[in-house]
């Protein structure tokens, strides 16, 4: 059975670290690439498949601009924003509304990807 492809682009490096470590230990997931800048996860995803992406910014100001970009360019991407804090998650998908999760645990954020390989 093919592994989920989780590409990571995280700023803090102790989230970064903490969200490797969450998708590594899990034996159908593996992180096919990590960047940090915007433009280099654009450049990453059009030559490294990708199903997930997790993106912690730095700061929590609405939106990402670069999901619509991503899903533009990969309709089956799934975007999931965390926020800086980790109190909040985003989930971004085409042809669906943006969900917000509260306070998710890292069970939380493996059943989101999980859900990745059901669609």
């Amino acid at each position: 059975m093919p592994k989920i492809n989780v590409m990571l682009s995280s700023r803090p490096k102790l989230l970064s670290e903490v969200i490797r470590n969450l998708i590594e230990r899990q034996p159908d997931m593996k992180v096919a690439g990590e960047v940090i800048d915007p433009i280099e996860l654009i450049l990453a995803l059009r030559i490294t498949p990708a199903d997930v992406v997790i993106i912690t910014p730095l700061k929590a100001n609405g939106d990402p601009r670069i999901c619509g970009q991503l899903l533009r360019e990969h309709p089956r991407l799934k975007v999931l924003i965390l926020t800086p804090e980790s109190e909040m998650v985003y989930v971004y998908q085409s042809g669906f509304d943006r969900i917000r999760i509260e306070k998710p645990s890292e069970q939380t954020i493996l059943d989101i990807i999980m859900n990745t390989k059901e669609q």
